[in-house]
């Protein structure tokens, strides 16, 4: 089959980190970028996937990067025109593209990290343990690097594509409410558009149903992705972008001390952390709230003000059931104090049926909720690209996209999905998304709540988060 070549690349690419992700997307690499094997090289801390890049014909080496060897080993390898694709965990996202703009190349990553630690250092206070203290120090390098080498901030499905498809979400709700509206373009015009359309929550509602042939044993981790990825999150804080419709803070909800700031977070793990939520085929269901940087970026974007004054604001956060093994792995990870254990897997060739469900739930007052997003099925998954499951599927089209925007649009400074070109993004990606589909539900966080027992809700208004909180 002759695949589309959507950019020609006459630099090398640098790929840090090779757990699931990074071996999905090689394949994509090589088939949508011109670039032969012999100008890639990866660099990543585990021996799994050398077989797999040794048969693409790339270079492979294994060495960890940690603070005081990441320049040592990654400078030889990165020049001006290059690329570096950070797909790797405990290394610091700051340090990289601080490295790759001395040295003129781009740069793209899934999530931001700090060096190891970072994330789950509980001598370290919880706010700046927290997505939105790791997001403003990136965003601190701006200053100054406003044309420097494109670097890419935390675009992989989500945080990344997700941020595609609300833009999308809205416009079909504006067609389908007859709106007579001009596609917008800034960040203000797209923030009028959601505060018109009367969003209030924008919930990014994933539900994974893959099933792997062997179950999960006693003492060991076993996901769809990442384990250190997933762990990593899981541990941090549960936070949220914070809207203007919300009438009063959680108990445990703690605000950043930044006056305008987008997000608050809560005094518990995300992994600890449940909300309610909807998508078309799982209905209703419950989903962890892990941390996000969408969830921040997205209610920063779609924020507007009159002067100083934030007149309008959406809450956003992650809703996630991940697969059934991967709930019984977080279950008894929780059961040990959150020490994760001792075994780790991933599941690829043992899963036997199932889908990844993941798209963003657009909540509004008075009005029902739409949901718009990708329906995954393993099978599907199989049949486009090798080295994949319906998850990194959806990951690794967009890093894939991400990359091409990035060496489209070489001297932009650091981008956040958000700001970036959805269409073409989305151009890109939708090959490998399965069904692409949006629905309307008139479900809210307070439908079937006549239970056995009382509860603290507030009816006046289904979208607050105490509310949708369970």
């Amino acid at each position: 089959m002759t695949y589309p070549v959507y950019a020609a690349f006459p630099g090398r690419i640098l790929i840090v980190g090779f757990g699931s992700i990074g071996q999905g997307v090689l394949p994509l690499i090589l088939r949508h970028i011109g670039i032969t094997p012999d100008r890639i090289t990866i660099v990543t801390a585990e021996q799994a996937g050398q077989q797999e890049a040794v048969d693409l014909g790339v270079s492979f080496i294994c060495e960890p990067l940690v603070r005081d060897n990441y320049r040592r080993v990654i400078e030889p390898l990165l020049g001006a025109g290059d690329f570096l694709l950070n797909l790797s965990v405990d290394v610091s996202s700051v340090a990289l593209i601080q490295l790759c703009w001395e040295r003129g190349a781009l740069y793209l990553d899934t999530c931001m990290e700090p060096w190891a630690g970072g994330y789950t250092d509980t001598s370290v206070p919880a706010g700046e343990r927290t997505n939105y203290a790791m997001r403003a120090e990136a965003l601190r390098l701006r200053e100054g690097n406003e044309h420097a080498p494109t670097a890419v901030m935390t675009h992989g499905a989500n945080p990344g594509m997700v941020s595609h498809l609300v833009k999308q979400a809205m416009l079909n709700l504006a067609a389908d409410a007859q709106m007579d509206i001009v596609e917008p373009v800034t960040r203000q015009q797209w923030a009028q558009l959601a505060c018109d359309l009367g969003v209030q929550v924008i919930h990014v509602a994933e539900r994974d149903t893959q099933v792997p042939s062997q179950p999960k044993r006693t003492n060991e981790f076993v996901n769809t992705w990442s384990v250190d990825g997933f762990v990593s999150e899981g541990a941090q804080p549960a936070e949220l972008g914070w809207g203007s419709h919300e009438k009063g803070l959680p108990a445990d909800g703690r605000r950043h001390p930044q006056a305008d700031a987008a997000a608050i977070y809560l005094m518990q793990p995300g992994a600890a952390t449940r909300v309610r939520t909807w998508a078309p085929l799982a209905g209703c269901f419950h989903g962890f709230l892990i941390t996000h940087a969408e969830a921040i970026s997205i209610t920063d974007y779609y924020t507007l003000r009159e002067g100083d004054a934030v007149v309008y604001r959406p809450t956003c956060h992650y809703a996630y059931h991940p697969s059934d093994s991967a709930v019984v792995s977080v279950h008894e990870f929780a059961g040990r104090n959150w020490r994760v254990q001792d075994s780790k897997r991933i599941l690829m060739d043992e899963i036997v049926s199932g889908i990844d469900e993941l798209g963003v739930l657009l909540g509004r007052k008075d009005a029902p909720a739409y949901w718009y997003g990708s329906q995954l099925s393993i099978d599907e998954a199989r049949r486009l690209a090798p080295y994949n499951n319906a998850t990194s599927l959806q990951v690794t089209s967009s890093v894939l996209s991400g990359m091409i925007w990035a060496i489209e649009n070489p001297r932009c400074g650091l981008v956040e999905p958000d700001e970036m070109d959805f269409r073409r993004n989305m151009e890109i990606c939708r090959p490998y998304l399965g069904e692409v589909v949006g629905a309307y539900t008139d479900w809210t966080p307070l439908t079937d709540r006549q239970s056995l027992f009382a509860e603290d809700i507030d009816t006046s208004d289904a979208w607050q988060f105490r509310n949708v909180r369970v």
